[in-house]
């Protein structure tokens, strides 16, 4: 189905072919028009009283003349044919010609079909929503170590059309939710805050099953216990255990944008021309792979209208890909692989990551346990800071045990993890058979720019990873 944002208007798709044509002059090597119209909602529960909520609407359009490494841009905030044709001329002046190209057909391309097209805002009532809110706090409460329960709700949906010079006319419906606890519980005088959620692109629905949000404030609440429960984290080089799923986020961070087209072809990322070689123990086989069902990072097309696909980066520790968008890959000589993605209509596109994850291995976690005399077992994180040019990272744990004699000993709090990703993938001895993507929480910076992503990962031993501590 085509956009509406046609339609609504007064656009039909011989102004776009004409405004694509004008956008890429001679000269040039590529050009598109990017439409979107947005709608989000939030609701927001604050002690048992829906304190805050908002709703906004946007739309655009986002126009854009590639030459060599130069970029010309210019989005306007209203779709109208006069504002369209004054970002067009803007976007067109890096390159000095008043003549265009041979005009091209827009064609309308396949693509995927990995979630629904329908408005997730629409899918349950305000009513409900409200209830939803206050059924959390309710729950919550049930447990006395809670004192504070806060809880949000927030939805998009957004329908974009791109419209491009290498004949791309596609559009696409990208409805997107997702339910977060956060809980402040006291012990003893001892305070502590827990968090969980989850999302995807799907509707709210999937909220009115009572027996899965019960399992996230569950979770909230037992991550609140355990943190209650800890003590301070030693530190020193020592092997540790990564957990399944969430902790996935180190991969992200540390070894993920250091695979992306773009540090690549400028040559700052680590990475940098070491296609297959060996980067990471054989055990490690990474994908990023945008085509998972109702996945938070998935696309049925990119923002530049190419299909999104699964690219292998790593495999049996060698590297094989890097993430593309069409500037880059064209600069580099490769094909797009469907990762250029962009905030809105007014940002620029970049190659950025949707679901990255390292596939399961054979191993199991009781083992990488019980071979452990001395170390750590991370299942949880907070933030972390990462250098994508030399690769080191450093992310704090938020749920971490001590393993003594090879068995899990108390929990600890403050335990952070320092490292360099490519040295860390190659310290990796044992990698589990319990791959798990994340809860669907995942949000990525880039540029100044935001866009959701999913991250996954099995349990992961890596034999040496120097742990800073807060114990005395």
């Amino acid at each position: 189905m085509i956009s509406s944002i046609l339609e609504d208007n007064s656009i039909n798709e011989q102004l776009i072919q004409n405004f694509v044509d004008d956008l890429c002059p001679m000269g040039a090597d590529y050009s598109d028009l990017y439409f979107q119209y947005s709608i989000s909602e939030s609701w927001i529960l604050e002690d048992g009283i829906v304190k805050g909520g908002s709703y906004n609407i946007s739309n655009g359009v986002g126009t854009r003349t590639v030459s060599g490494e130069k970029t010309g841009f210019a989005y306007s905030d209203e779709i109208s044919i006069s504002e369209i044709a004054k970002a067009v001329k803007f976007a067109r002046q890096i390159v000095n010609s008043n003549q265009r190209n041979n005009s091209l057909s827009l064609n309308k391309n396949l693509k995927g079909n990995f979630y629904s097209e329908h408005d997730p805002l629409k899918s349950i009532s305000a009513v409900e929503k409200v209830s939803l809110l206050k059924k959390i706090d309710i729950y919550a409460r049930r447990e006395k170590y809670v004192k504070q329960v806060n809880a949000s709700l927030t939805g998009s949906y957004s329908d974009v059309l791109i419209a491009s010079s290498d004949d791309v006319f596609q559009s696409d419906k990208r409805p997107m939710v997702r339910l977060n606890i956060s809980l402040i519980l006291e012990k003893n005088g001892r305070v502590e805050h827990s968090s969980y959620g989850g999302g995807g692109r799907f509707s709210y629905k999937i909220f009115t099953d009572d027996a899965l949000v019960n399992s996230y404030v569950d979770e909230a609440i037992r991550l609140g216990k355990v943190a209650l429960d800890s003590v301070p984290a030693p530190a020193g080089v020592m092997p540790v255990i990564l957990g399944p799923g969430w902790p996935g986020v180190l991969l992200h961070e540390a070894i993920g944008h250091g695979l992306e087209g773009d540090f690549n072809r400028k040559k700052t990322s680590v990475f940098s021309n070491l296609m297959n070689q060996q980067v990471a123990s054989p055990k490690c086989t990474i994908v990023d792979n945008g085509t998972l069902k109702d996945r938070r990072g998935s696309l049925n097309i990119d923002d530049e209208g190419t299909a999104t696909q699964s690219t292998t980066l790593i495999e049996n520790g060698i590297l094989k890909g890097y993430m593309f968008d069409k500037l880059n890959a064209r600069l580099m000589g490769v094909s797009s692989t469907g990762n250029a993605r962009r905030e809105s209509y007014a940002h620029i596109p970049m190659p950025r990551m949707t679901n990255t994850y390292m596939q399961a291995g054979e191993d199991k976690v009781s083992d990488m346990i019980s071979s452990i005399d001395n170390g750590i077992y991370a299942l949880n994180f907070d933030g972390g800071q990462v250098d994508i040019t030399s690769g080191k990272f450093v992310f704090s744990a938020n749920e971490a045990y001590m393993i003594q004699n090879g068995k899990i000993a108390s929990p600890i709090k403050g335990a952070t993890l320092i490292g360099q990703g490519h040295e860390a993938l190659k310290k990796i001895s044992m990698v589990g058979d319990d791959l798990a993507l994340d809860n669907g929480i995942g949000v990525c910076g880039k540029d100044g720019q935001s866009v959701p992503v999913g991250v996954g990962q099995p349990s992961l031993k890596i034999d040496a990873l120097t742990v800073g501590g807060t114990e005395v």
